[in-house]
């Protein structure tokens, strides 16, 4: 299907092509860079569910990729500079707003989540210091989801000891702990546990 796509060559990208760049930021930068060398206007399009590149790559922790928009043209927002550990970028973000403390990426996924999916725990204290919502996200990502999906045993734990909740339930509507036992996110589970998580 990509290789089809990428013979669809015209002058401007259609919904098909961005959708499959996008898509792309999610994980697959060999691709990103072929689509973005034939069609550099695709840098900064939204796919037909409402995110760009960079915030796929921003919410997915896709580092190598972020970066490499980034340097072709991609805005940088708090959510990612908090997911690239930029700790003086968020710093001057919050100073100038500090409602960027509770920003949202795409799908509504909170600042704090893409700060605590790459284990930035300077960054997810500062955005609680300037009033980020532990529990942001209930019944969508909140930031205890990301820690177990991205494997955070140690944010996980962070998270908990400053008051968020232990079985706030995600889109799937599973506790924590049932997502991280489904998950085979064993050290995540044991923190869930121990601070009285359900599945």
């Amino acid at each position: 299907m990509f290789s089809a796509i990428m013979r669809s060559v015209s002058d401007a990208p259609t919904q098909d092509i961005i959708d499959a760049f996008v898509g792309s930021a999610h994980g697959d930068l060999a691709k990103v860079k072929e689509f973005l060398a034939q069609y550099p206007s695709v840098i900064n399009t939204s796919a037909s569910w409402v995110e760009t590149a960079i915030e796929a790559a921003a919410q997915t922790g896709q580092v190598e990729i972020a970066e490499f928009l980034l340097e072709h043209g991609a805005p940088k927002s708090i959510c990612t500079a908090a997911m690239l550990g930029h700790i003086e970028e968020v710093a001057q973000a919050l100073h100038q707003d500090p409602n960027q403390a509770n920003a949202k990426g795409a799908h509504g996924i909170s600042v704090l989540y893409h700060a605590v999916i790459r284990g930035q725990a300077g960054i997810a204290q500062m955005l609680l210091d300037y009033g980020a919502d532990l529990n942001a996200g209930a019944g969508g990502s909140p930031a205890i989801h990301g820690a177990l999906m991205f494997d955070q045993p140690d944010m996980a734990e962070w998270l908990l000891a400053r008051g968020a909740d232990v079985n706030l339930l995600n889109y799937e509507k599973k506790t924590p702990l049932k997502a991280a036992l489904d998950m085979k996110r064993d050290a995540v589970a044991e923190v869930l546990r121990a601070r009285g998580g359900r599945d």
